[in-house]
Formats: C-alpha cells, sequence, structure tokens
C-alpha cells in the first residue's frame, strides 16, 4: 500500500495517514504536469496561428476550430461576435469595475487567505503525514479549490495573450495549488505540498484595501504595499523551508530531514532577513542551505529598502502630520504652493537675507506630499526658521492645523517651470479662494504666472490691498523688464540690480568688475520723511537729502486732494509739495542710511556736515523749512531762469498736442491705443522688403507654435506704448515666430498701433534681414514654455538664435580724434577707422546657468568668476536677461510691498497695481474726453540715457562728478540722475577679435554712484526725465569707444549702404554709435529760429526716420528714445 495509518499510544486510530514517497510524487507531479503541458498546448497553438495568420483570427476553442475548417459562414461569425462580447464582459467584471466584479475579486482574496489559513493549521502535523476525510478541513479546502479553478478559467478567457498569461505569479499559484486538491479527492488524502505559495495572494491586499476604501492617502497605500511584499515573502520562504527541513534531500531518502515546525521556519526566515542569525536554528538540508544562500541575497535588497519605508513612514507620518503650535507673540508666516527642494531653497535663501541676523518671524512650509531627503536636509540645517507640516491649502482641517489665522501672510509659491501655466494658476488661485473663505483678514501674496489670471483675485469679496494683499505676475514682471531694457539700453540690469542679493565672496579683478560689484550694494528702500520736509518741493528735498544726508530719494507716494489717491510718483514735479508723514524711497546701501531722513531736523542738523552725524534728535520744536541749503546748492548753478521760461513755453504748447493725439490714447490715457487691426495686414513678406524699411525699430524673436502656452505678449508691447512718449516717436515693433502662435496672440495685440508681423525663424538669417535687423534699435529674444525634461535644453532654441544674430556684423567707417583731451569738439581733427558692429540683442534664459553658452558673446576676457548669470559680463553689460530673481520679489512684497509696487510702476510704464485698482474703480470704458485728466495721467516721467556732450547735459558745468551733473540737472531741469552706463576698458592688444578689426565695445551699469564718482566723457547717464521736458534726439546712433561728433560725410556702413529716402542723410550717424543719445537743442528767448546741434558741431535741420525733413521740431513734450 501507498499509505499505512498512524495510531496513537493505545492503539487507538488519530486520522491521519503515513503519506509515502511516491504519494508526495504524485502531488507535486500534478502541478509540474499541468503546468508543462498547458505550457506546451499554448505554444503549439501559436505556432499554429503563425502559420495560419491570413485568417487573422486568434485565441482557441471556436476560434481554433474557425482556423481549422477555414469556415467564414455567419453562423460562424455570430459565434466569434458572441465570443468577444463574452471577453469584453469578462474583462470588465475581472477589473472590478463593477459591483459584481469588486465582490469576485473580494471573494477570491478572502478565499485564498481562508486557504493559507487551513495551510497554516495542518501545517503543525508533520509533513510527512497526511490527513484523511475524516479532517473538516479538506472539504472545505477542496471547496475553495474548485471556486479557484472557475476564477482562473474566467481569467484565461479573457486574457489577450495565454501564453503571458499561464506565466504570470497567480496564474503559477493556482496551477500549483489546485491540480494536487484533485488529486487528493482520488486518493481519499491531502498532503500539505506547496499550498504555501497561497501566501502570494497577499500582494493583492493594496488592491482590496482600496475597493474597500478602507485607505484614502498615499502614505497608506504606500505602507499598504511595502507590508504585502514584506508579509507574502516571508510566509513564502518558510513554507519552502518548512517542506525541504521535514522532507529532506530526494536524493538520501530524507535521511538528513529534521523535525522543525512552521513558526520555526519563520523565526529562521526573519533572523536571515535581519542578517541577526542567531544559529539556534540552521537549515540542516542541501536544498534548504541552497536556498537559504540565494535568499540571504534577496533579503538584503528587503530588508535594506522595504523595512527602512515602513519605519519611516510612521515616523513621517508622526512628524508631518500634527500641528503647529501657535504661540502668543510669535510671528510667523504659511508657505505653501510649490514646496521643492529648488523654490524652498530659493526662499529661505531671499527671506532670511532680508534682515539677517533678525529675523523674527518662524516660517511654515504647507506640503502636499511629505518631504523627500534632501528637503528634510534643508528643514534640519534652517530648523530655527523653518518647520514643515504636510496638508494641503485647499482642506480647512489643514489651515487650522498650521494656525494660518494668526499667520502674518500666507505666501503661494508658484512653479515657473511647469508645463501648463494655466493649470498652475488656477491651483494657485483655488488656493486662496480657500485661504481667504477660511479667514477673511489673512494677508495672501501670490505668484502668478499668466497675466490675465490676475483679474480673478480682486474678484474674491475678502481680497484687500489695504493689507498687504499682492499679486506678482511673472509674465507681467519678465516681459516689461525686456521691453524697458529694450527702451533704454542696461535699464534691465539696472532695475534687476536693485533686488539681487550681493555675492561678497567674490575677488573681482578688473577695475570695471569692481565698481560693478560695488554698486549692487544699492537696494531699494523706503522711510517715511522727516516733518521738516512738509512744504517743500521735490526737488528741493532731494537735492538737500542727496548733499546733506548723502540719500538718493527718487519716488515719493503722495495723496492727491481731489480724488484722495494715494499712489506713487517718480521724481515729481516743483509743483508737487511733500506732505507730513510722506513716503520717501531711495537707492541706499542699508536702512541704517536711510533712517537719516526721517531724523533730520533743520534746527539741530543745519550745520553738521557729515552725514553719520546725523541721528535722532530731542528738541521738541522743528523749523518748518531750511532754505539755506537749498538756496545755496541753487546758487551755484545759472541759467535757471532761461530753463523756467523755456519750460513754461514747451507747457503751453503740451495741451495743443495732447488735444490733437487724445484720439489715440486708450480710456485710462496710460497707453496708446487704436482700432483693431485685422491680421492680415500686419502680416510681412520677405520678398516685400523694399515695401517696409524700417529704421530704429524693435525687433522681437518668438519661439512657439499653435500648442504653446501663450506668454502674453502684450505685457511686453505695452511699456513700448506708454503714453508719455508722443506718437510720431513710437518704434515700429516686428515679431519674428510661427504664425500659428501669434495668431493666438493677436487679440491681445490688436489694439495697439504700429505692430508687425513676419511669420519665420530668428534661426534663419533671411528672416532676419526680412525686417531689416542691421537697422534696429534693440533686438529681443523671447524665451516661451518649453516641454524639455532637461534643465540644460530648456534655452536651446534662444542660444541658438542669440548666436545667430551675434554672427551678424555691420560695417561702416568711424572717424578718430587726434587731439588733447582739452581740445574743443568742433576743432578736432579726424582720421577714418573702420569698425564692425553686432546687432543690438537682449536674451531671456530660462535657466540662469545656461549664461556661459552666450557669454563668448561679449568678446572680451577676464568674466567675472562664478557660475552665477548675475556675475557674468552679459549681464552686466544689459545684454542678459533672466526671471530667476523674480522668486525674491516674494520676500520682498512681505517686508515691503511699497518696493514692489514701484517696480510694477517703472516696468508696466507707469500702471501700478493700486492704480490699476483706481482706474477701475472710477468705471473708465471708453476713450476718456477729458483733456486734464489725460494730462494727470500722461504727465509721468520715463526712464532714458543722457550723453554729457551730446545732449541736454551739454549746458552743465561742471560736470566733473557725479554729484555735480546730479545737482545741476535737478536743480535747471528736474531731471533725477539714477545711475551710469560706463564703456568697458578694454585693451585692443589683449582681444584677439580686435585684430580682426571687430570691436565690441560694451558698457556696464553702475548703479547710484557716490557724490565724488569721477565721470569720463563717454558715460551715459540714467535719468528719470520728466513728460515736459523738450529733449530731442537728433539721430538713432550706436556709439563706440571712438566715436565723437563726425562729419555727415562720413562713408555709410558697406553690408547697408543708404537707401534713398528721407533718413539717408543719418544713415552715417545710425551706424556709429552704441546707445542712441540726446542731442542739445539749444533755444534763445530773443531768437526765436531753433535749429539742432549735429555731431559735427554745426547747425542743421533736424532729421527723422520715415519722415520729411523739417527745419524746425515740433513743439511740445517728445519722450526718451533709444
Amino acid at each position: 500500500m501507498f499509505r499505512t495509518k498512524q495510531r496513537s499510544d493505545n492503539g487507538e486510530e488519530i486520522g491521519k495517514l503515513y503519506c509515502t514517497t511516491e504519494i508526495q510524487a504524485a502531488f507535486i507531479l500534478s502541478s509540474l504536469v499541468t503546468f508543462l503541458s498547458g505550457l506546451l498546448i499554448l505554444f503549439l497553438f501559436r505556432l499554429l496561428f503563425r502559420i495560419k495568420k491570413w485568417q487573422n483570427f486568434k485565441g482557441t476553442g471556436i476560434l481554433l476550430k474557425l482556423i481549422l475548417t477555414r469556415s467564414r459562414s455567419n453562423k460562424h461569425l455570430q459565434s466569434l461576435y458572441l465570443h468577444g462580447v463574452f471577453r469584453d464582459r469578462i474583462e470588465m467584471l475581472l477589473s472590478a469595475q463593477t459591483v459584481v466584479g469588486q465582490v469576485l475579486v473580494i471573494l477570491v482574496f478572502v478565499l485564498s487567505i481562508g486557504s493559507l489559513i487551513i495551510y497554516f493549521i495542518n501545517s503543525a502535523d508533520p509533513v510527512g503525514s497526511c490527513s484523511s476525510y475524516e479532517d473538516k478541513t479538506i472539504p472545505i479546502d477542496l471547496t475553495f479549490n474548485a471556486f479557484f479553478t472557475f476564477y482562473f478559467g474566467l481569467r484565461f478567457l479573457a486574457a489577450d495573450d495565454k501564453v503571458r498569461f499561464w506565466l504570470e505569479m497567480n496564474s503559477i499559484v493556482d496551477i500549483f495549488t489546485i491540480p494536487p486538491t484533485f488529486i487528493s479527492y482520488y486518493l481519499k488524502s491531502n498532503w500539505l505540498g506547496l499550498r504555501f505559495l497561497r501566501a502570494l495572494r497577499l500582494l493583492e491586499l493594496p488592491q482590496i484595501l482600496q475597493i474597500l476604501r478602507a485607505i484614502k492617502t498615499s502614505n497608506a497605500l504606500k505602507f499598504a504595499k511595502l507590508l504585502s511584499i514584506v508579509l507574502s515573502t516571508w510566509f513564502t520562504a518558510a513554507g519552502f523551508i518548512h517542506l525541504v527541513e521535514n522532507s529532506g534531500d530526494p536524493w538520501l531518502k530524507g535521511r538528513n530531514s529534521q523535525n522543525l515546525t512552521y513558526f520555526e521556519s519563520i523565526y529562521l526566515v526573519m533572523a536571515t532577513t535581519s542578517t541577526v542569525g542567531f544559529g539556534d536554528v540552521v537549515p540542516k538540508t542541501s536544498l534548504g542551505r541552497t536556498f537559504i544562500m540565494f535568499f540571504t541575497l534577496g533579503s538584503l535588497i528587503l530588508f535594506a529598502n522595504y523595512i527602512p519605508e515602513i519605519v519611516e513612514l510612521f515616523i513621517s507620518r508622526r512628524t508631518y502630520t500634527s500641528s503647529y503650535e501657535v504661540l502668543k507673540g510669535k510671528k510667523f508666516i504659511v508657505v505653501c504652493g510649490n514646496i521643492t527642494v529648488d523654490s524652498v531653497t530659493a526662499f529661505l535663501r531671499n527671506f532670511l537675507r532680508h534682515k539677517s541676523g533678525e529675523i523674527h518671524t518662524e516660517i511654515v512650509f504647507l506640503g502636499e506630499v511629505p518631504p523627500s531627503l534632501e528637503l528634510q536636509t534643508i528643514f534640519k540645517c534652517y530648523m530655527a526658521y523653518a518647520t514643515f507640516v504636510a496638508g494641503s491649502a485647499l482642506k480647512w482641517e489643514d489651515l487650522r492645523r498650521v494656525g494660518v489665522e494668526s499667520a502674518e501672510a500666507c505666501l503661494i509659491i508658484a512653479n515657473p517651470l511647469c508645463s501648463d501655466y494655466h493649470d498652475e494658476d488656477t491651483s494657485n488661485i483655488m488656493r486662496v479662494l480657500s485661504v481667504k473663505n477660511y479667514s477673511p483678514n489673512t494677508r495672501v501674496i501670490i505668484q502668478i504666472l499668466q497675466s490675465h489670471n490676475k483679474d480673478f483675485l480682486p474678484k474674491i469679496p475678502s481680497w484687500n490691498w489695504t493689507i498687504g494683499d499682492n499679486i506678482i505676475c511673472f509674465a507681467e514682471l519678465k516681459l516689461g523688464f525686456m521691453a524697458q531694457g529694450c527702451l533704454v539700453p542696461g535699464l534691465c540690469t539696472f532695475l534687476t540690480s536693485l533686488f539681487l542679493e550681493q555675492n561678497s565672496k567674490v575677488s573681482p579683478k578688473q577695475p570695471w568688475q569692481k565698481i560693478f560689484l560695488s554698486s549692487l550694494k544699492n537696494k531699494i528702500l523706503t522711510q517715511r520723511l522727516s516733518d521738516d520736509f512738509a512744504g517743500l518741493p521735490f526737488p528741493e528735498v532731494c537735492l538737500l537729502c542727496f548733499v546733506k544726508l548723502h540719500l538718493m530719494l527718487i519716488a515719493i507716494q503722495h495723496k492727491s486732494s481731489p480724488s484722495g489717491y494715494c499712489g506713487l510718483i517718480l521724481n515729481p514735479p516743483a509743483q508737487v509739495k511733500l506732505q507730513k508723514n510722506t513716503l520717501g524711497f531711495f537707492i541706499a546701501e542699508s536702512a541704517k542710511d536711510v533712517r537719516r531722513a526721517a531724523f533730520y531736523c533743520a534746527t539741530c542738523h543745519s550745520d553738521v556736515h557729515s552725514p553719520e552725524l546725523i541721528g535722532k534728535c530731542s528738541c521738541k520744536f522743528k523749523s518748518r523749512r531750511d532754505f539755506s541749503v537749498c538756496q545755496m546748492m541753487a546758487a551755484e548753478y545759472h541759467g535757471n531762469d532761461h530753463w523756467s521760461g523755456w519750460l513754461e513755453h514747451e507747457f503751453e504748447s503740451e495741451e495743443n498736442i495732447l488735444l490733437e493725439e487724445s484720439d489715440y490714447f486708450d480710456s485710462s490715457g496710460m497707453f496708446y491705443w487704436c482700432k483693431a487691426t485685422h491680421l492680415e495686414k500686419v502680416i510681412l513678406k520677405r520678398t516685400d522688403k523694399s515695401k517696409h524699411e524700417f529704421r530704429n525699430h524693435i525687433v522681437a524673436c518668438i519661439f512657439g507654435d499653435a500648442h504653446s502656452t501663450l506668454m502674453g505678449l502684450q505685457n511686453f508691447v505695452m511699456p513700448l506704448r506708454a503714453s508719455n512718449y508722443p506718437r510720431q516717436e513710437l518704434k515700429d515693433i516686428v515679431f519674428i515666430g510661427s504664425l500659428e502662435y501669434l495668431q493666438r496672440e493677436w487679440r491681445f495685440l490688436r489694439n495697439f498701433p504700429q505692430i508687425y508681423i513676419l511669420p519665420g525663424s530668428a534661426l534663419y538669417t533671411a528672416d532676419l534681414h526680412a525686417v531689416n535687423i542691421e537697422e534696429c534699435s534693440m533686438c529681443a529674444v523671447l524665451s516661451s514654455s518649453s516641454m524639455s525634461p532637461s534643465q540644460t535644453s530648456v534655452d536651446a532654441q534662444i542660444i541658438m538664435a542669440t548666436l545667430n544674430i551675434g554672427s551678424l556684423r555691420i560695417s561702416y567707417s568711424d572717424p578718430t580724434p587726434i587731439v588733447s583731451n582739452q581740445t574743443p569738439l568742433s576743432s578736432q581733427g579726424h582720421c577714418q577707422k573702420r569698425h564692425c558692429r553686432r546687432i543690438p540683442i537682449l536674451t531671456e534664459l530660462k535657466n540662469p546657468s545656461n549664461i556661459h553658452f552666450i557669454e563668448q558673446l561679449g568678446g572680451m576676457e577676464g568674466h567675472l568668476p562664478g557660475t552665477s548669470l548675475h556675475l557674468s559680463t552679459s549681464f552686466s553689460t544689459g545684454l542678459v536677461f533672466s526671471g530667476s530673481f523674480l522668486d525674491s520679489l516674494l520676500a520682498t512684497a512681505f517686508y515691503n510691498y511699497h518696493v514692489l509696487e514701484l517696480l510694477h510702476m517703472l516696468v508696466t510704464g507707469g500702471l501700478s497695481s493700486h492704480m490699476e485698482q483706481h482706474l477701475k474703480s472710477e468705471s473708465l470704458g471708453g476713450p476718456s474726453n477729458g483733456c486734464n485728466v489725460l494730462l494727470s495721467r500722461r504727465n509721468r516721467c520715463k526712464l532714458g540715457l543722457l550723453s554729457l556732450h551730446r545732449s541736454i547735459l551739454l549746458d552743465i558745468q561742471p560736470k566733473k562728478t557725479f554729484g555735480q551733473v546730479f545737482c545741476g540737472l535737478l536743480n535747471n531741469c528736474g531731471i533725477l540722475c539714477l545711475g551710469l552706463y560706463r564703456l568697458i576698458d578694454d585693451n585692443e592688444e589683449r582681444n584677439p577679435d580686435h585684430k580682426r578689426g571687430v570691436y565690441y565695445f560694451g558698457k556696464f551699469v553702475i548703479i547710484r554712484p557716490a557724490n565724488e564718482f569721477k565721470l569720463l566723457p563717454s558715460d551715459l547717464v540714467f535719468c528719470a526725465i520728466p513728460f515736459n521736458i523738450p529733449c530731442r534726439e537728433n539721430d538713432f546712433s550706436w556709439e563706440t569707444i571712438n566715436t565723437i561728433p563726425q562729419a555727415s560725410k562720413a562713408p555709410s556702413g558697406i553690408n547697408n549702404p543708404p537707401t534713398a529716402s528721407p533718413v539717408g542723410q543719418t544713415t552715417t550717424q545710425l551706424l556709429s554709435a552704441l546707445v542712441p543719445l540726446w542731442e542739445q537743442k539749444t533755444t534763445s528767448v530773443s531768437n526765436s529760429k531753433q535749429s539742432i546741434l549735429t555731431q559735427s558741431g554745426e547747425l542743421s535741420p533736424q532729421t527723422h526716420t520715415g519722415k520729411e525733413n523739417m527745419k524746425e521740431p515740433p513743439a511740445g513734450p517728445v519722450p526718451i528714445q533709444t
């Protein structure tokens, strides 16, 4: 017989049968035969299918019958259709998409666990014994396996690839556990065998918990997956050890077996997994030891990866899911949104540098996912200032946990590198709405990527500008910076540098680098002015602050009497009198310096000559005015009556011009406006270059397609169409890019005048020549949204376009002076010297680290050390811009939102956020007919560059130092000087390009030079120029280091000869300078004849690009053109 009954000590049968080797082999071979035979049959059917592949039928059963009979009768087709419908329903059932399917999947899992429990119960008996049918667990297990057989058949019918299904893990579990059950029914006994494989069904635990909705968070799901992997591995490995150790090696007929319980097997597996190995329980069989050898290698991976992750889930849950403890008197802010390593690092660096060593505000980061290991390291480094709480700003429970109602502010960070700007803005706006609904009085500062999305925020009922709610629009500011850089060369770098963090570790070698880095110490700061300044006009206060306090006051916050609107004014005219407690805006190095403006006392500090000695005084009665200093400064400069009469004369004609141009303004009076223009009328063709000879225009290179996210080009155009520029001085704007993309942008641009589109690409030189790029005043290369996964390749097209444009050369002749420095300009001798210049270009980079790809365009050695964009030569000379610094504005807006308002006004053409809301409150719905209203809004300063010797500065004497020019311009003309644009002293022998006749004479920016800073003849001055100053540029020229006022007979450029047009007389000057300059227009009270000083020093009629030659310039204000 194959089995014998086991008896107890008293001779009674105990229902257990001893299984011989043959019976055990029958159980195992039944599974092996089933697996191998099934696999062989499936391979044969697949081979037959490939032979008959022209039939294009799949499957077995009825499909195989169709293949063999080659019948295509309707009956067979109907059967095929029914079979397909049946398969679809089975797939729907097995995918748990219906209630019945969910019940079926859950039932299979529960029965598998039940079968595993039966195995645990039967494992208490010796492995060599077989359970008879007197054991009640045998029929139950047989019923379970019958259901498993049915479920296996359903899965087999629904499988597309039968061979792959046969090799799946769940299929192998069923194949090696179901056939032995039917063998046991035939033999009337059951053996443990391979039933431990049922433990692999535990891997389906996460799916079952999701169906039951027992887990709702990602952490819970991750924990369920890790736990199921660990448990199924342990139970399966323990079952194999339990089998082979109790059975012994087959070739030794079980002589080396040992009596090992299932619990001891689990103990051995866990000790092996943990790499402890106590040695009290060890495998003795060769199969067991071989299995342990391979299992040890796998357990190292299992223990090293999964176990620490499980522990980390519990630790992080306790660490980051607890509530933030709000203490009375403790200040803190809540930061949410895009919480990543890069965004947190940038925010902490910018937030903590504002008040280094004086930070008393804690930062609570509210992140939707637990922080990564790298982010945890950052939080540990800043543990004194930063805390992380896991949660979402969209849930009130999480807002309560971080105490947002008690926070100083809630800051929302956007992701400027995301692929979908609209979705990012929508998510952040929803966060604002959630915060405001939970706590209406909480201050919110948000970053927005697209300008049109910011219109939703003021519509929130609890949004309040007065408590500091603010919006930082990336597209508006970024494109506004680029537009200002197109109007005034170097201005983009000048404004950006006011918000940069100085790198004190840099040690520059070149003299110009030292000057540039030293000027980076200056920032925009605010301070309430002393009441002793009340009643004084702004120019007098500005002069007093500059001379006596060594402070540069550039703007004030002024409240107008009629409307009560309190807005910012840059360089107000003398008619504006300071009020008490006026907020002043300074360019200074530290907040300690600007406090002098608050401490100043006319009585106590009148005889103090050192600014460092001005401090808070104790006098109770302060004089209202101190005219001594202002009168002394006014006496140093003559000609006030001459300039005053001139300004009054020009102001009289200003209103007449305004009446003529009022129809060209929008309803706010801030920008030029026209009727909607059809796109077909502005599209240019390459073959029609002769019809559109552009001069002194702006070329904008766009990279985008029909699917790209809109960048908002109206933010680039609006500063270029500001109303404080006369209409005849507006520059043409030519966009080069994909027509499909520009069609989508055109609906926002169609009401702006003088805009043209050339379908093409800046990567092709022919398209650049088609827009006459040789004669442009600036070429801007704008970046668009990119789907590139690499941060290096995100600027690939921008870099290639910059290299392509930078490779263009314009050849021209330039006279070189052969005189001493004391020789008058009109008597200087000249000799002809040939030069090549490059197209003026301003490039926007998304990734600042890509600066090294275009740094070579500077053509100079000795770049500033370091990889930072803001330490590069290209940035210091105003050739490159990156919006990465906009991240620092979030901290700036929190500490002082007035500074952000000033920046917004300077960048967008005079329209600040508060003014925008003020205009909306007035409900201006159409073109305004009020001349006084338009005049008040148009009469605002504009930024520009003035030359020391060929502009309005020609009559200012002396002008050896910056302080002398500052006082002379402000006292005589009302022009406020801000900084310098100076040539880089580049040695011709040191630069190899000079030997080829190619000259690059870049200028670098100097912010707020010292009062005694020595000036050079080639210096240009950044100025805030009043609207009514009658300055006019005679020509649009590009200055080089050897350029001086030259004769009009100088030969024109070789590559671009002058055309037969009114501008032909000035083509030579157009090619001979690096930046546009102001020509002095002299006016005599006794002689009404006006003339223009040309570059040769002679008086000649003025010429203007694209217009007829005029002997006299038109009366009225003119803008700064570059």
